[in-house]
């Protein structure tokens, strides 16, 4: 039987402390693991003055948001002790404060001064990081599903997937979007920033050693979302002139009689063509291709395809270049769901001649 005031009584947990333990360790340790500045999508790794900016004015307000949180929680706790239902004891009746005008002003000032404190700099900080500056190295950036288009206009180079940009130089990458929203996130190296359909967007990018740097689409765009990466290879500028002389170089003819001469050929009659270019091999109207896909020029000369999702999603023994694009041409909509990469229904040698192909694109 209840007995009368039972159903009132606020109750226990059921559960034993020493069942709460384990869960309460394991929720210590997830939020340990956020920490590891290994990670390649870290944005408190920064790794130029663009993302230290932004880092700048994000640990401020969260140790701010901490100590604001402990006080008000443990306001909050401490009520909840002092004034709890005691048993057979009289529930003591806090002081009741209601027209403290006093109080009022200053829990109503107060907030106001912190909200203020905390808007002026990040105000400052969006405006200073909105535009680029004049004289900046402009990289365009176009968003398809799923992969990222970048376009040298001051060299003419076109790439995909990879952009290789100098150390230590102010880079405006000029962005929109052929389809879909995206959004370009290279969390070492700056913030977010959307790519519009119609619109042109600008993010400024700044690398202050050479390196790889990860990044990722951030705004969901379709079935292949989580596989929309890119990746930014920052290089001295003698290595980044380099590598723009090479890039503007017409693609290499296979040797005669060789595997690569074959490939070619499984390239130029088969559906390949419809989508992809290879400058001086075939060069059609980018309008009567029937989707854009990436230039495949000096496909080469890319540490990963497939939305920068190869050969970087394998295991470390299985890691090799080849060997990924031997995966990405045998089952093309595995990797990428709903991609336009269609299943090619190649033979393992036409496979074969094909990567023999790509890979001497350099």
């Amino acid at each position: 039987m209840v007995r009368k005031g039972d159903m009132n009584r606020p109750r226990r947990s059921d559960l034993p402390l020493f069942k709460r333990l384990p869960l309460l360790l394991l929720a210590v340790g997830l939020l340990g693991s956020c920490g590891r500045v290994e990670q390649p999508l870290n944005s408190f790794d920064s790794q130029g003055p663009i993302a230290e900016r932004i880092n700048d004015l994000f640990w401020p307000v969260f140790w701010g948001a901490t100590v604001i949180f402990v006080l008000v929680q443990g306001a909050l706790l401490l009520a909840v002790f002092l004034f709890r239902e005691r048993k057979g004891k009289e529930r003591p009746e806090p002081k009741q404060i209601a027209g403290n005008t006093r109080l009022e002003l200053i829990w109503t000032v107060v907030p106001t001064l912190i909200l203020a404190a905390i808007a002026v700099p990040t105000i400052t900080t969006l405006f200073d990081l909105a535009e680029c500056p004049a004289g900046a190295m402009e990289i365009e950036v176009i968003g398809h599903q799923w992969w990222f288009e970048f376009r040298y206009p001051d060299s003419g180079v076109v790439t995909a997937n990879v952009m290789v940009i100098p150390e230590d130089t102010e880079v405006c990458a000029k962005m929109t979007s052929d389809d879909v929203l995206h959004n370009f996130w290279i969390p070492k190296l700056a913030g977010k920033r959307y790519l519009v359909p119609g619109q042109e967007t600008e993010q400024r990018l700044y690398a202050e050693q050479p390196g790889e740097y990860w990044g990722h689409c951030a705004e969901f765009c379709g079935l292949s979302h989580a596989r929309m990466r890119a990746r930014v290879e920052a290089m001295t500028q003698a290595d980044f002139e380099a590598w723009t002389t090479e890039q503007l170089m017409p693609a290499a003819t296979p040797a005669p009689g060789s595997e690569a001469e074959r490939g070619q050929e499984i390239f130029l009659a088969g559906t390949c063509v419809g989508c992809h270019i290879i400058d001086g091999v075939n060069n059609p109207d980018p309008e009567t291709l029937t989707v854009p896909a990436p230039d495949l020029t000096h496909f080469a000369s890319r540490s990963v395809f497939a939305g920068a999702t190869l050969p970087a999603q394998l295991s470390p023994t299985d890691a090799d270049w080849e060997a990924g694009l031997r995966l990405w041409l045998t089952d093309p909509p595995t990797w990428k769901p709903g991609s336009f990469m269609p299943e090619l229904g190649l033979t393992a040698d036409e496979i074969d001649a094909l990567v023999a192909y790509l890979s001497s694109l350099e």
